[in-house]
């Protein structure tokens, strides 16, 4: 059986970016600059725009009990959900400065994917680093093939 998927993106620069794109980005490098990562020198920055155009932040929360820590997707994320409904998510972005873009890692694709599918709908996703240009596409599934999925009865 041969498998096949293709990953739709496009790397665009920050000013091909829609207005709400750029708003969510800057978000997202604000939150950066308030990470707490004494240990890795780290620092990123998420930002989730919801339905309702309400943003919220999150940034990496390192502690020395590693891995006590979270990354800034999660925090925010947890946030929304502890806060609203993570159905009412339609984008996020994710910055860290110190790379050319950041993607997320493993475990947050996880929980992207859940709280995406709680929405029923792919959330428009912004990756950016020091590079002047970002990564753009719709939907984190294609970012993580092969993603467990539970169906609750």
């Amino acid at each position: 059986m041969e498998l096949s998927w293709g990953l739709s993106y496009e790397i665009v620069s920050r000013e091909g970016l829609s207005p709400l794109e750029r708003a969510l980005l800057a978000r997202a490098q604000a939150a950066a600059e308030l990470a707490y990562a004494p240990y890795s020198g780290f620092p990123v920055g998420a930002a989730v725009r919801l339905k309702d155009g309400s943003i919220y932040t999150g940034n990496n929360q390192e502690n020395l009990a590693y891995p006590s820590g979270l990354c800034a997707e999660r925090v925010v994320l947890f946030q929304v959900g502890a806060l609203r409904k993570a159905a009412e998510i339609e984008a996020l972005a994710i910055y860290a400065p110190k790379v050319e873009v950041a993607f997320p890692c493993g475990a947050c694709r996880q929980v992207m994917l859940e709280y995406e599918q709680m929405g029923e709908a792919p959330w428009a996703l912004i990756f950016a680093g020091a590079a002047a240009s970002v990564y753009r596409m719709k939907g984190i599934s294609l970012l993580l093939p092969f993603h467990f999925v539970w169906k609750r009865s």
